[in-house]
């Protein structure tokens, strides 16, 4: 991803903003998601120290190279040590007294190890600011996402052609995972789901050393991660002469997901556009058998706000990316679930992922 200076200094100024609301002298950063979205860095171990006038990028001796030439807008320092150190010092160079730190991220362990060593009279939790600044996505994330969200769709139109009666579930998952590799992804952005046959009623069933059989369903649920960014995406297929009932469980989950997809407006609630899928599935007397959220963020994470589902409270932006992903799963009979990824674009979502949701029988 091509995080250019004037991305990145936009990023900090809105980062600082926050900080003058929450009246914080700075904030320490060391999720390495956060640090990558407001640096530019993409190695493993960073800590941001980020004032109204300063911006520092704490790492250690592998990744000062590759930190000065990611992160032009930090100054890096070298730390062949204790971090802790290094970060005294800066504190005391700029004057730090209230230090903000990203209590949902930090072990108690290491706050407490901040907590009697950082030279500051105050650390204070800095909430979901930088969670909420990711929300939105920019044009140069959103062209990142597509091309990830495309891999995912190549690969499926070249797994379609390989699933067969005889193959594993994880011979699949590794063609789909080399396919993705082969078109530029740097792997898979979680563990590949194939789930077959009775398994496909596991909402998470991961690969299995199951063989495919005639007359199977087989639910594909995989993603990749491109230049940092993620995709996911869910297909079902069925093997042989479908079974009746998954036929029309099928035509459902395809409904409740084109209604929730379409129907993705700017200004929703989270939990409104979960409640247009649920409601299609549970009017059809299959409500039981939709147990999970209807969908979630995508970005840097695989998972990320905001969140449809039955407690989504944020309401939705433009540039918002998330997935639309409903099933109904039935214990010993199979599930199905269908998966796209859109960005929230006022009443018309642009939905990214192209593979066709047709019933498809191998």
């Amino acid at each position: 991803m091509d995080n250019s200076s004037s991305i990145i200094e936009n990023r900090l100024k809105r980062l600082r903003e926050k900080l003058k609301l929450k009246d914080i002298d700075a904030v320490l950063i060391n999720k390495r998601e956060n640090y990558f979205y407001l640096s530019g860095f993409t190695g493993s171990s960073a800590y941001l120290l980020i004032s109204q006038e300063d911006a520092y990028l704490v790492t250690d001796f592998r990744y000062v190279e590759q930190s000065r030439n990611q992160a032009s807008k930090y100054e890096v320092i070298e730390c062949n040590g204790n971090s802790i150190d290094a970060l005294n010092e800066i504190i005391k160079k700029i004057g730090i007294k209230k230090l903000g730190f990203e209590e949902n991220y930090l072990t108690y362990k290491i706050f407490s190890e901040y907590k009697s060593s950082l030279l500051v009279s105050e650390l204070l939790p800095f909430g979901r600011v930088i969670d909420e600044l990711r929300f939105v996505k920019d044009e140069v994330e959103l062209e990142v996402i597509r091309k990830a969200v495309k891999i995912g769709d190549e690969a499926f139109a070249h797994i379609i052609k390989v699933i067969k009666p005889g193959i594993k579930e994880i011979e699949i998952a590794a063609e789909i995972e080399y396919h993705m590799k082969k078109l530029g992804a740097s792997g898979p952005s979680f563990d590949t789901i194939v789930a077959s046959g009775k398994r496909a009623a596991m909402p998470h069933g991961v690969a299995s050393e199951k063989v495919i059989e005639m007359g199977d369903i087989v639910t594909l649920d995989y993603g990749c991660i491109y230049n940092n960014y993620c995709s996911d995406m869910t297909r079902t297929v069925f093997v042989g002469e479908p079974d009746k009932e998954l036929l029309k469980i099928y035509e459902i989950v395809k409904k409740a997901q084109y209604e929730a997809s379409t129907s993705a407006y700017r200004g929703l609630k989270g939990k409104d556009i979960d409640n247009i899928a649920r409601s299609i599935i549970a009017e059809r007397g299959y409500g039981p058998n939709f147990g999970h959220s209807l969908g979630h963020g995508v970005g840097i994470e695989i998972h990320e706000e905001p969140r449809l589902s039955i407690r989504g409270e944020v309401i939705m932006e433009n540039g918002m990316v998330v997935t639309v992903e409903p099933g109904i799963y039935v214990e010993g009979l199979g599930g199905v679930r269908i998966e796209d990824i859109i960005v929230i674009n006022d009443q018309k979502p642009e939905v990214l992922t192209s593979s066709t949701k047709e019933i498809i029988i191998l």
